[in-house]
C-alpha cells in the first residue's frame, strides 16, 4: 500500500511539468486535450479502493466524520482517498490549462496558479476563476469592439 500511496503522485507529475514548464509547446496541447490523462492515478484509486469498496460505500454514501477519520486511518484509506485528490487535482489542473490557453492568459499567470492548485487545489481554482472571469470578461469586451 505505502508503494501505491508513493507513486501516485509520479504518475501525475509528468503532466504537472508539461503544463507549468512548457504550457506553449504544441505537444503540451496535444497531450493535454485528452481527459485520459488523469488515468493513471485513477487506476492506483481503484487497485487500492475496489478491494475496500464496501468500506468506502459505507463512508461516502452515509457521511460520518468518525467513520471518516477512521477510514483514513487505514493504510488504504489514505492511499484511496491520496489517490482520489491526484486524479481530480489533474483535471482540474487539465481544465485550467486548457481554459487559460482558450481565453489568452499569459502562461506567467497560470502556472504559479496551477502551482498552487498541485498543493492546494481549492485555493487554487478559487484564483483561477477569478482570473479567467477578468480574462473572459476583457475577450467579451473586445469582440464588441469596446477598447480595452
Amino acid at each position: 500500500m505505502t508503494e501505491l500511496f508513493d507513486v501516485t503522485f509520479y504518475l501525475a507529475a509528468p503532466f504537472w511539468l508539461l503544463i507549468i514548464l512548457a504550457p506553449a509547446w504544441s505537444g503540451t496541447r496535444r497531450v493535454m486535450s485528452s481527459p485520459w490523462v488523469t488515468v493513471l492515478p485513477l487506476a492506483v484509486y481503484l487497485i487500492v479502493a475496489l478491494p475496500h469498496f464496501g468500506e468506502l460505500w459505507a463512508v461516502v454514501s452515509r457521511p460520518d466524520l468518525a467513520e471518516l477519520r477512521a477510514f483514513l486511518a487505514t493504510p488504504y484509506g489514505a492511499a484511496a482517498i491520496w489517490a482520489h485528490l491526484i486524479a481530480f487535482d489533474m483535471f482540474i489542473g487539465r481544465w485550467m490549462y486548457l481554459q487559460g490557453r482558450d481565453l489568452g492568459i499569459h502562461p506567467l499567470i497560470v502556472s504559479p496558479i496551477l502551482l498552487l492548485t498541485i498543493f492546494l487545489s481549492p485555493f487554487g481554482l478559487l484564483v483561477f476563476l477569478v482570473v479567467r472571469g477578468v480574462a473572459a470578461a476583457r475577450a467579451r469586451t473586445v469582440r464588441a469592439g469596446v477598447p480595452a
